[in-house]
């Protein structure tokens, strides 16, 4: 397949490698930035375009959109309208996906939304010992993430990308990345209790930290705590379950879990290389792009679809609309 890479920041940069590393020959890029194009031929030898009607006239089959999230969809409805299999990062707004999602059932193509910690090595060790029932049913977990802003892309300032406005604010943006896979292990969400705020100096008009507590139909009672001002990249989860404990830290890229008979199982995680200037290895990205090409291909269901992450996207607004409120919310499913 030709695969066209739209975005050639820190994302589409990514994609590139994880593409290369797929032995995927064919790659073009996109960015109307001339400096980006001119890089990912230097690093990468791929020949990019700074007009999209003339990447297009290259015919690629598939499309990796790794713009600002309020851009995702405008290129879903290109992809779309031209045909072409399409894959977009992590989503924060709305916009017109209920409109890409009507346009997806009438077109016989693969649009597919990031979903990238269900690949994470980390997020499946958990999902298997809870599935073997090791420490009995979940009772509740307490889950923090959080990265301080300055410290997401070192290159640059982080008062100038997209992190950096309200509607596509980093805290914001993270909420839903990680209610993505926490749903997949824990199920759907019956109610949301959230406050959110600005607590930091940084000098951007975006909410800083999102404190929420989960209430899941399951009975779970848990908290998610998201941060921009964490000095030190945290991602740690606690599970308390009736027969046991589960600590997992991507930090330290391990997962361990207590129960009486045992006592302590510690497991180191390998998530594979990580390039300079980021945190998170490539394994779990390289993954979710032989995802994609496999379903392309039909080898495999769409992992996950435009309905799945309109509905985390509607959970956010609750959320938000709670911390508006100080009222605990319903979750519509």
């Amino acid at each position: 397949m030709k695969i066209l890479i739209v975005g050639l920041g820190s994302m589409g940069k990514r994609r590139i490698r994880n593409m290369q590393y797929l032995r995927q020959e064919e790659i073009i890029g996109f960015d109307p930035r001339e400096d980006r194009c001119k890089e990912v031929l230097e690093k990468y030898g791929v020949r990019s375009f700074q007009d999209i009607n003339q990447a297009l006239k290259e015919k690629p089959n598939a499309m990796i959109i790794s713009t600002p999230p309020d851009l995702h969809m405008a290129y879903a409805k290109i992809a779309i309208k031209n045909n072409i299999h399409f894959f977009t990062e992590a989503s924060v707004v709305q916009d017109d996906m209920l409109e890409v999602i009507k346009m997806l059932e009438k077109n016989d193509i693969v649009g597919l939304p990031s979903c990238t910690m269900r690949y994470h090595p980390i997020v499946k060790m958990i999902k298997t010992i809870l599935e073997k029932n090791i420490i009995g049913k979940p009772l509740s977990f307490l889950y923090h993430s959080g990265q301080y802003l300055p410290d997401w892309h070192p290159w640059e300032d982080y008062r100038k990308f997209y992190v950096a406005k309200k509607e596509t604010g980093a805290c914001r943006e993270i909420v839903p990345f990680e209610l993505i896979w926490l749903t997949d292990l824990f199920g759907k969400i019956k109610t949301v209790s959230g406050h959110k705020s600005k607590v930091s100096h940084l000098e951007v008009d975006i909410d800083d930290i999102y404190n929420i507590l989960l209430e899941f139909e399951n009975g779970m009672e848990s908290t998610l705590t998201v941060d921009v001002i964490a000095r030190f990249p945290f991602r740690q989860l606690k599970i308390l379950g009736e027969k046991g404990v589960i600590l997992a830290d991507w930090s330290e890229k391990n997962v361990k879990y207590y129960t009486n008979e045992n006592g302590w199982t510690e497991n180191k995680v390998d998530d594979g290389i990580v390039e300079e200037n980021y945190i998170h290895g490539e394994g779990p990205y390289i993954e979710e792009m032989s995802s994609f090409l496999d379903s392309i291909q039909k080898k495999i269901e769409q992992p996950y679809t435009f309905k799945e992450d309109l509905q985390i996207l509607k959970i956010l607004e609750i959320i938000e609309s709670s911390s508006e409120s100080g009222l605990k919310k319903n979750v519509g499913n």
